[in-house]
C-alpha cells in the first residue's frame, strides 16, 4: 500500500454551484485529488439559539494528511458560511491503486 496517510474530508455547501466552484479550485490547487458532490441532503442544526433545517450539498474530498492544512485554509477562505463544516476522517483501507492515485494527484 502507498506510504501517504489519506483523508476523506466532509464539507457542506448551500448549493451545487458553490460546491462545484470551490471543489474545482481545490483540485486545481492539487490539495484534493477528487471532490464528490452529493446534492439535496437535509441538515438539522442549532445556530444562534434556533433550530434550523436547510437543504445543502455534501462534498466528499479525498486528500492526504500532508495537504490537509492548506485544504482547510482554502475552504475557510473561499466558503460562503461563517463557520463551514470541515471534518477529516482517516481512510484506513482502500484499493492500493486508488490510494496511489490520490498521492499522484495531490502535492507532496
Amino acid at each position: 500500500m502507498p506510504k501517504d496517510q489519506y483523508l476523506m474530508v466532509l464539507c457542506t455547501f448551500p448549493n451545487a454551484a458553490e460546491a462545484r466552484q470551490i471543489g474545482t479550485q481545490l483540485v486545481d490547487l492539487q490539495v484534493a485529488a477528487c471532490v464528490n458532490l452529493i446534492p439535496q441532503i437535509e441538515s438539522i442544526y442549532r445556530w444562534k439559539g434556533e433550530i434550523k433545517s436547510e437543504t445543502e450539498v455534501m462534498v466528499l474530498i479525498k486528500t492526504t494528511q500532508n495537504n490537509y492544512r492548506e485544504l482547510e485554509a482554502r475552504i475557510q477562505e473561499l466558503h460562503p458560511y461563517d463557520m463551514p463544516e470541515v471534518i477529516a476522517v482517516p481512510i484506513e483501507h482502500g484499493a492500493s491503486a486508488y490510494l496511489g492515485w490520490i498521492s499522484e494527484m495531490t502535492r507532496d
